[in-house]
């Protein structure tokens, strides 16, 4: 097991690196005279249609609808072997976890809507700042080496996957819009149909892909978001099933093998490409100052930390939970400023919240991107400071 979680937080780190490159490329290229190539690109039309049926979008709209719910199924995956035989499997495992990633979710809302309760519309985006990008956190503590316990990287990695499923709760229940009953009747059929496959132990993954991507359709036309058919599907997938030969095999594990490379190193990339192009061109410093990306920054920067930190302290001051094993409060609260990297899930949950709306001039992103930032070199050179 342990071979397994350090493998996963190596690839985490180096996809964390990957990320931060494609960040900085989109920013040049959207501040330099290639920004008409940059949005050309951006709005490449692209249609699949079967017959009269078709989809047509833009890249944007097919990267975030389509290629994220391939990174919500990954996430589906993580969560259902952890719940059944990882890390979130007993009470012991998963309470500080938990607990930790509540407060992380409630303290930035709080911190958010502080700066922004009563304009309707800016109160949209007080999920911004609850979200914790897993590659990046990972990939600083990777930088740290054998100076963070190993038992503190299970804990994050334990508490982005849970703060992960919170970001789903929420997609689902606060930015879902006008309802069609008759994709909701199809995607509710789909998802009869998966479970009865797994239930009769078909083991073949064509044919969890061909009603998999039925599903997708169907949700996307639902009027919830595409991204939870990743989810749902995922939930699907059988853990242990059996060969046609008797041999017992995990369908669950493979898929995930499989798809990682992928979603570590091309979906996640091309989302942060497409989305973190913030024209700084006409940005001026006040814009930052403006009640939204005011709190966003503060959301993700103090906001995580504190709710992190805060609710892990108390309860294991209440001895509901205890420390990670081999470590300390002053690791954990390094830990607790590096939840503050919002970054992808952050710029996602802003373009749902939003809809790539110019009204704030960029200046919701630029802040995600400057909490991330501040968040995560403040968390490593804390760390790297009380580890010498």
């Amino acid at each position: 097991m342990l071979d397994t979680i350090q493998e996963f937080i190596k690839k985490e780190s180096s996809a964390g690196l990957v990320l931060i490159a494609v960040t900085i490329l989109a920013l040049i290229l959207q501040n330099s005279f290639l920004t008409d190539f940059y949005t050309n690109f951006l709005n490449v039309p692209l249609r699949i249609s079967f017959g009269d049926f078709g989809l047509a979008k833009p890249l944007l709209l097919w990267v975030n609808d389509g290629l994220m719910a391939i990174f919500f199924f990954l996430i589906g995956l993580e969560v259902k072997r952890e719940v059944m035989e990882g890390e979130l499997s007993t009470r012991s495992q998963v309470i500080l976890p938990v607990i930790a990633a509540i407060g992380g979710m409630i303290i930035p809302a709080l911190i958010f809507s502080f700066f922004n309760f009563g304009d309707d519309f800016a109160m949209t985006g007080w999920a911004i700042p609850t979200a914790t990008d897993i590659a990046f956190a990972l990939g600083i503590l990777s930088l740290l080496g054998n100076r963070v316990p190993v038992s503190l990287k299970i804990f994050l990695m334990a508490l982005a996957i849970i703060d992960d499923l919170g970001a789903i709760v929420i997609i689902a229940l606060f930015y879902t819009h006008t309802l069609s009953l008759l994709s909701i009747m199809i995607a509710s059929l789909c998802l009869f149909v998966l479970f009865m496959m797994n239930k009769m132990g078909i083991v073949q993954k064509s044919a969890y892909i061909l009603i998999g991507i039925i599903l997708w359709t169907s949700v996307l036309k639902s009027g919830v978001h595409a991204t939870i058919a990743g989810v749902l599907l995922a939930f699907t997938i059988p853990l242990y099933s059996f060969s046609k030969e008797g041999n017992r095999f995990s369908m669950l594990k493979e898929i995930e093998h499989d798809l990682h490379y992928w979603v570590a190193f091309f979906i996640l990339p091309l989302f942060a490409f497409v989305n973190a192009g913030v024209d700084l061109k006409d940005l001026s410093s006040t814009a930052l100052l403006d009640n939204v990306p005011l709190g966003i920054m503060l959301g993700l920067f103090f906001g995580k930390q504190i709710g992190v930190f805060g609710f892990s302290f108390i309860a294991i001051k209440l001895g509901i939970a205890s420390l990670p094993q081999g470590s300390n409060f002053k690791q954990l609260y390094g830990i607790s400023i590096l939840t503050g990297i919002g970054f992808t899930m952050s710029l996602f949950v802003n373009t749902l919240a939003y809809n790539d709306t110019e009204l704030f001039f960029y200046a919701d992103k630029l802040a995600i991107l400057l909490g991330s930032f501040i968040s995560g070199a403040l968390g490593y050179l804390f760390l790297k400071k009380i580890s010498t």
